[in-house]
């Protein structure tokens, strides 16, 4: 039996070598067998530069086996493992298809094919044959041939040297271009090529430490050049046609949006009617009322996230097999909850209004974690998203008790609190937002979610932020405190929460775009076929 922990599989890809040719994009859907439209190993055609100083490189991209892979720990179910050779593998029936390694992969190796596809419509008896049914509706991705690195483990052989021991893409390159081997053994072939040439990671200041790494010159004594400010051209970045734009992820649409929406605003109606209550705005009954309705809410928005998940009959694999994931967490959470819920209603006492509220700032918690773990969405990881998770779901608790005392008269008295609250929190919020929307591009957002995001800045800073600080002014006795006044910035507040998670779940999550730290240099020479080939020169 071979120790797996001993070695570190990877990949070394020579850009200078690589033609383009896509043999490793057809070798790996021959041997995988995957659907139209799904690519677990593609090549990238791209250009840098102006004319007549323009360079042209293949780009040989997919999964790129991180040794900190940020699919592993956001997997809701334990369905994508990291093995102890570094390899990430994938057990289809674990998945629920909820995507959320998807969106936390910053090189976009995820796929999710929610329906059989034929490549003429109707399925040829060769691909009835190799359809694989396991993979329909759940995560898949490149494993690095780890069926073929296993068997020619067992019988002896090298992987990265002997071909039935090598993935199917190293072993079609016509051009010696990809490269797999041990990075933990000096001597193998992936080894000498990163020691003798220079290489470099793609995103490595994410933190994933990819085991992908590319030669970008030959040797050492001539390395390939820097990027300039002539490679980031900020118009190029925002054509959708440019093969290094990150796209708007697919994964998470409304039905995730509504998720954040109703969790979040059901979550902080229960922390500020709590609040309300220890200050003697409303009632002990209203409290419960207002605990009942909030825990409605709550549960359609996880209603939208059972219809956003594609294996629906699955989703007790998220309480049956506990992992670190926060959509884990949250689902226990919920566990929690609602038994206490019905407690507080049954039985209301002082120690189950506060459990409640734990419980509903620990889900608050969660979701605001969710997101920002979502590591291949550059607008979701900025620094300050759970934070902005976190007040604007409490700025929208506030907004609806603000509506709420205006529309019952057993909440009539809550109203001056509700609006202060509000403000308040509108204020927060505004200076979060103001931050991160100032900095977007120094924490990596690309320019095409920043125009998203700027379209929104106006509408928000006068719906979200502006209207509730007219109860806080109210409030203050700056305004006249009535009615009108009162609902309308609680509307504020809701509307622009909504206005704020729809466009940045929906509009703004372009995926991480490809990029590389350093180009090749083109004319540098061309090493000798059989060192490339990991055997003597």
């Amino acid at each position: 039996m071979n120790d797996l922990s001993s070695k570190r599989f990877g990949m070394v890809i020579d850009l200078n070598s690589c033609v383009g040719c896509q043999t490793c994009t057809i070798a790996c859907k021959h041997s995988n067998d995957t659907p139209p439209g799904v690519q677990w190993r593609r090549v990238i055609d791209v250009e840098l530069g102006t004319f007549p100083n323009v360079e042209r490189l293949f780009m040989v991209t997919g999964c790129q086996h991180c040794a900190e892979p940020s699919c592993v720990p956001v997997c809701p179910t334990g369905a994508t493992k990291q093995r102890a050779d570094g390899l990430v593998t994938m057990d289809y029936d674990l998945c629920i298809g909820c995507g959320y390694c998807a969106v936390a992969c910053p090189y976009q190796a995820r796929n999710i094919a929610h329906e059989q596809k034929w490549y003429y419509g109707q399925p040829t008896a060769q691909e009835t044959q190799v359809a694989h049914a396991d993979r329909v509706g759940v995560a898949n991705k490149c494993t690095f041939c780890v069926e073929h690195v296993d068997s020619g483990l067992a019988y002896g052989l090298t992987p990265g040297v002997d071909p039935e021991a090598t993935p199917a893409c190293a072993n079609a390159c016509i051009a010696t271009a990809i490269h797999f081997g041990d990075f933990n053994d000096p001597d193998s072939n992936v080894s000498r090529l990163t020691s003798e040439d220079n290489s470099v990671q793609m995103h490595a200041e994410l933190g994933n430490d990819p085991q992908v790494k590319y030669l970008y010159g030959l040797p050492n004594s001539m390395p390939g050049r820097e990027r300039t400010t002539d490679d980031v051209d900020e118009l190029a970045l925002q054509d959708p046609a440019n093969a290094l734009v990150g796209k708007v992820q697919k994964f998470w649409d409304m039905r995730a949006a509504m998720n954040f929406i109703l969790g979040g605003m059901s979550t902080g109606l229960i922390i500020t009617a709590w609040l309300a209550y220890l200050l003697g705005g409303i009632s002990e009954g209203a409290l419960v009322g207002v605990n009942v309705v909030a825990g409605a809410g709550m549960a359609m928005g996880l209603f939208f996230v059972f219809l956003e998940i594609a294996r629906k009959l699955r989703f007790l694999n998220v309480l049956l097999r506990p992992q670190t994931s926060w959509m884990t967490r949250e689902t226990y959470v919920v566990a929690l909850f609602y038994p206490t819920l019905l407690l507080d209603l049954l039985w209301p006492v002082g120690i189950l209004h506060l459990l409640l509220v734990i419980e509903a700032a620990a889900f608050l918690y969660c979701q605001a974690r969710i997101l920002p773990a979502g590591k291949g969405i550059p607008a979701w990881r900025a620094p300050l998203m759970p934070w902005m998770l976190i007040a604007t779901g409490l700025l929208e608790g506030a907004g609806l008790l603000a509506i709420s005392a205006t529309l019952h008269p057993a909440m009539h008295s809550v109203a001056p609190l509700a609006a202060g609250m509000g403000g308040a929190l509108a204020v927060i919020n505004a200076i979060l937002w103001r931050n991160y929307f100032t900095n977007a591009a120094s924490n990596g957002i690309g320019p095409m979610p920043r125009n998203v995001l700027a379209a929104i800045n106006l509408p928000l800073r006068l719906i979200g932020h502006a209207l509730p600080l007219l109860g806080f002014a109210a409030f203050l006795g700056l305004w006249p405190t009535q009615p009108l006044v009162t609902t309308l910035a609680g509307l504020g507040a809701v509307a622009g929460g909504i206005m704020w998670k729809v466009t940045v779940i929906t509009k703004a999550s372009h995926q991480q775009g490809f990029a590389l730290s350093k180009v090749p240099q083109r004319g540098s020479g061309t090493r000798a076929a059989p060192v490339r080939m990991g055997t003597a020169a």
